[in-house]
């Protein structure tokens, strides 16, 4: 069974539009909807925005029997290598607002007990998109600051979810795939109005290959 972890209705609709829809649970306060997509059967939880939200959707799919979860949405692009609308699979992801740093010495967002930074994530070779590092935080800014951070980590995208499933899903022993379509991208004007302008045709791209990322998941 494939459990789908999306922050909002507006990214889910991707998904959702494309379900035969059977059952819709309340899972630790969120919404599951229990389906079939593509041939498969699905659960998909949405679970809203930021890392604790990320982490309890993707708790809740996990408790309901998701064998691989799926997460995929609209994220901001931290360089020309990422362009407006494209889709992107995630090989990696770190959480770079989490700093232990002064106790470890280790890299920015390198949580207790691991000794690397970015954790891996599943990429299907069938997947064709290019591939990505993803840092995850809870801000949605501009700060010049952060996106110097998030250059010198490594990082290619951002968003507020992708790195907390992933930790999840690394203790759950489950595979994860994620999937991003770029809504904004660092230093072409405000990310909050190229946000607003763009994500809609973000999410229609991205709906677009489903059919696509559905077939590489094994659940």
């Amino acid at each position: 069974m494939i459990g789908a972890v999306i922050a909002m209705d507006s990214e889910a609709e991707a998904l959702l539009d494309q379900m035969e829809i059977e059952n819709i649970l309340t899972v630790h306060g969120k919404p599951v909807y229990a389906g079939k997509a593509f041939g498969k059967d699905v659960l998909l939880c949405v679970c809203g925005v930021g890392k604790v939200n990320a982490a309890v959707g993707a708790c809740a799919v996990l408790e309901k029997g998701a064998q691989v979860l799926l997460n995929f949405g609209v994220a901001g692009g931290l360089h020309e290598k990422t362009e407006l609308t494209e889709v992107y699979l995630i090989d990696r992801a770190v959480q770079y607002d989490f700093d232990l740093t002064q106790l470890n010495g280790g890299k920015q967002g390198t949580l207790d007990g691991e000794t690397e930074n970015f954790l891996p994530l599943f990429a299907p070779a069938a997947l064709d998109f290019p591939r990505r590092a993803l840092a995850s935080g809870d801000r949605f800014n501009d700060s010049a600051a952060d996106h110097d951070l998030l250059l010198s980590l490594g990082a290619d995208i951002r968003d507020m979810e992708g790195a907390a499933i992933a930790q999840v899903c690394k203790y759950a022993g489950i595979p994860l795939v994620s999937v991003k379509a770029i809504s904004d991208v660092y230093g072409a004007g405000s990310t909050t109005e190229q946000y607003k302008k763009n994500t809609a045709r973000a999410m229609l791209n991205l709906k677009a290959f489903m059919g696509e990322i559905f077939a590489a998941l094994e659940g």
